[in-house]
């Protein structure tokens, strides 16, 4: 119940965004190849970030 109006962190944010990434790749490389690359790739990109966000916390 108190956890209702907790803000997200930036990492819960970014984990959010390459989950929803990754799952539009999937779905488009079943129609389109070329698009389903370019999402992978942001995806990649997100996760680059989370990295950097856990090293620089570690």
């Amino acid at each position: 119940m108190f956890g209702l109006f907790k803000k997200k962190s930036e990492l819960e944010k970014l984990k959010e965004q390459y989950a929803k990434l990754q799952k539009e790749a999937f779905e488009l490389s079943k129609s389109n190849r070329k698009l389903a690359d370019q999402k992978t790739a942001q995806a990649e990109e997100v996760a680059k970030k989370i990295d950097a966000l856990k090293e620089k916390s570690a």
